[in-house]
């Protein structure tokens, strides 16, 4: 091949190179540019159909996920609470520990803990203010007794009904604190109090030594557009003597 030839050959990859280039920036910056041009909800759309195509490549995680509407009724976020009349070493255990899905302190075969009298807990050289576990399989239901309430109602419904089941203004506000944004975010809330005889059949407590009175609250709701007519639950102060233990929780009606 002659040097004439090589040059013009040389010359020619160079010229379709270029042009290559040209055309893959020309693409990417036609893609940008749709990009930027595109609604917020066509973003969305193309993000969602993403997502859906790589979880279907990576599948499903193994075991449930309790949040799930399809999944099992969850007991979210009950708190033991132990008062003493002195302080001493306490025992708690759950009756059902399979129903288990959280808990704080790590739950080993029950709870030992040494309580003071101002309901401080010290267990494995740290201190904590309350026992936490959380439980699935809590089968909460609406029935035709209950309360409606106005989603943005909920915190001073709940000062006066917690009050009056026994709870001290330290015990609701912790239990308003973690409630309230999910009962507000709803135009009207239907409201049970599951109290002990339902929990002691979900999840019977044994704490040792036997406490005085022990104060057991759940609330079940459910979010609703509209009011609807239920018969009022008529609700019972309990007395707080002795050695107390309160718990608090709260279920939603799926």
């Amino acid at each position: 091949m002659s040097t004439q030839s090589k040059k013009s050959n040389t010359k020619f990859i160079a010229a379709i190179t270029i042009l290559s280039i040209i055309a893959v920036g020309t693409i990417i910056s036609t893609i940008c540019l749709a990009w930027s041009l595109a609604t917020a909800n066509e973003k969305i759309d193309y993000l969602e159909k993403k997502v859906d195509k790589l979880t279907s490549e990576v599948g499903e995680p193994d075991g449930p996920i309790y949040d799930d509407p399809d999944d099992p009724f969850v007991a979210k976020k009950p708190l033991i609470y132990l008062y003493p009349t002195e302080d001493m070493n306490v025992s708690v255990k759950l009756g059902d520990p399979s129903k288990l899905t959280a808990t704080y302190p790590k739950y080993n075969d029950g709870w030992n803990v040494f309580a003071h009298k101002d309901g401080t807990l010290i267990a494995n050289g740290r201190s904590y203010y309350g026992l936490y576990w959380e439980g699935a399989n809590y089968d909460a239901k609406q029935t035709n007794e209950g309360f409606i309430v106005a989603g943005k109602e909920s915190a001073a419904f709940l000062e006066t009904k917690l009050a009056q089941l026994g709870l001290t203004e330290r015990e609701a506000n912790e239990m308003i604190i973690y409630w309230l944004p999910k009962l507000e975010k709803n135009a009207y809330n239907y409201i049970r109090f599951d109290l002990n005889k339902e929990l002691d059949a979900y999840m019977p407590m044994n704490v040792s030594p036997k406490p005085d009175a022990m104060i057991r609250v759940l609330m079940a709701f459910k979010g609703l557009e509209k009011p609807i007519s239920v018969r009022e639950q008529k609700l019972e102060t309990p007395e707080r003597k002795g050695f107390v233990v309160v718990e608090w929780g709260g279920c939603e009606i799926k």
